[in-house]
């Protein structure tokens, strides 16, 4: 064989071998990657263990495709701070289940025309759904929000430094408090620093109070100072805030009561007429001004039930 010709084999099996070289690397990775998906769905939404962690994960290919959406990771983003046991898979197909039967439901029970928007009304449900939960969670949060401060000004004054008393706080606060601040101890670990984890979970959490905590901590982390006495003074400041923020939600609870019984004094009034005389909602929402009647009454009750709520929001 002449020189070229062993140049060219001496090539070809050079090539060869780093082709199936690069095949091995890629499978390895995908399979890692698999892996490493495969474990996080194990985890509840929010990324970290808060709940039953160790189910079994249902629709977990459902999740993997909706995940990979613009919608997947808004919903994902959204139930981060609910601290419900779900994933965006399992929620997406719960909430369309629920979508289909109140379709068919409504429109075999009222009217065709209903369908629509009972689906459209479980969707916005499901919305409403998400921030009630995350709200509920935020108010949690910061009812514990006192004993945060008063366990970091204790292990402060400890001479702890900031990061081991995030940690401390978390092991010894039961949920929410415990796992925000276990995640931010997490991420702290693998080397973010203070200003950054403490304002995600601002971020992740928004209240004033926990704006002032985590502005306290940064400045402190930051500067120095007596940051001891500064936790002190502001446990005694969250105190009293949540004494009011408690005294107005019981003011204000029969105002919430009122903006959701409107709206099922509708429906409940929509049922009704079509139970005293059969095919009624049919015949109304047969023609374009009946249906058209029917939207403006909706609307309408939608627009009170949001003054209502907006008159009864007290920002504290």
């Amino acid at each position: 064989m002449t020189n070229p010709a062993l140049i060219a084999l001496g090539a070809t099996v050079l090539t060869c071998v780093v082709a199936i070289a690069g095949v091995h690397v890629y499978a390895s990775g995908r399979a890692q990657r698999q892996a490493l998906v495969d474990r996080l769905d194990d985890y509840p939404a929010g990324g970290y263990a808060g709940g039953a962690g160790g189910r079994t994960r249902r629709f977990t290919a459902v999740d993997r495709r909706l995940r990979r959406t613009r919608l997947g990771r808004a919903l994902q983003l959204r139930m981060s701070a609910t601290g419900l046991d779900l994933t965006p898979g399992e929620f997406f197909v719960y909430v369309a289940a629920v979508v289909v039967a109140l379709w068919l439901l409504a429109a075999t029970t009222l009217a065709p025309f209903f369908g629509p928007i009972a689906g459209a009304v479980a969707v916005w449900s499901a919305v409403i759904f998400l921030n009630w939960q995350r709200q509920k969670r935020i108010e949690a949060f910061i009812n514990q929000l006192p004993d945060v401060a008063r366990l970091l000004a204790n292990a402060t004054a400890a001479g702890l430094a900031l990061r081991t008393s995030l940690a401390m706080a978390a092991e010894e606060l039961e949920a929410p408090a415990g796992e925000e601040l276990s995640r931010v101890a997490d991420q702290l670990s693998l080397g973010r620093s203070v200003d950054d984890a403490l304002d995600e979970l601002a971020e992740r959490l928004p209240s004033r109070e926990l704006i002032v905590l985590v502005t306290t901590l940064v400045l402190a982390n930051k500067a120095g100072g007596t940051v001891v006495s500064s936790l002190r003074n502001l446990t005694q400041t969250l105190e009293d805030r949540k004494e009011t923020r408690r005294e107005i939600r019981t003011m204000l609870s029969e105002v919430n009561a009122t903006a959701f019984t409107v709206p099922l004094l509708g429906l409940g009034s929509l049922i009704l007429i079509n139970a005293s005389n059969d095919g009624a909602l049919a015949r109304v929402t047969g023609s374009p001004l009946g249906q058209t009647l029917i939207l403006i009454s909706l609307g309408l009750y939608g627009i009170g039930f949001f003054v209502i709520r907006r008159l009864g929001k007290i920002e504290v």
